[in-house]
């Protein structure tokens, strides 16, 4: 089983607990507004880092990432952005995509707060790690 550390909304902000909350994932997945590539680099020198630009990330992050990462974790259909919005409230081209593509599981930052919800409509896990920026 794959183990995963997942966060947002770094804002240039790198905690040196993520060293050790982290050392026992596999990978960290990050939702956007990293702030300044040196924290995506860092978090990469101890794990696999799949991530996708927020909203305050520069040309050098969007050039780096993406702003949606859809891929499969284990058997695990996952989509991950940062402006997503959330069940009931997507925003209207996600909305839009998850209505005639969801996920299983939909990743999104943004909020600053931490959401679990399962979403009935698409049949899906909504995911908002909140944030761990200053």
């Amino acid at each position: 089983m794959t183990r995963i550390g997942l966060i947002s909304d770094t804002h240039s902000f790198f905690d040196e607990r993520f060293k050790e909350l982290f050392k026992e994932v596999d990978e960290i997945w990050h939702a956007g507004d990293i702030g300044d590539i040196k924290v995506l680099d860092r978090l990469k020198e101890f794990k696999k880092v799949r991530a996708v630009w927020g909203n305050i990330d520069d040309r050098v992050i969007r050039q780096e990432l993406n702003e949606h990462e859809r891929f499969r974790c284990e058997q695990v259909d996952v989509w991950m952005t940062h402006i997503g919005g959330y069940p009931g409230k997507y925003f209207v081209g996600i909305k839009n995509e998850l209505a005639k593509n969801p996920p299983q599981l939909f990743i999104s930052g943004h909020s600053h707060i931490l959401k679990v919800i399962y979403d009935k409509q698409f049949n899906l896990l909504h995911l908002n790690p909140g944030a761990v920026g200053i």
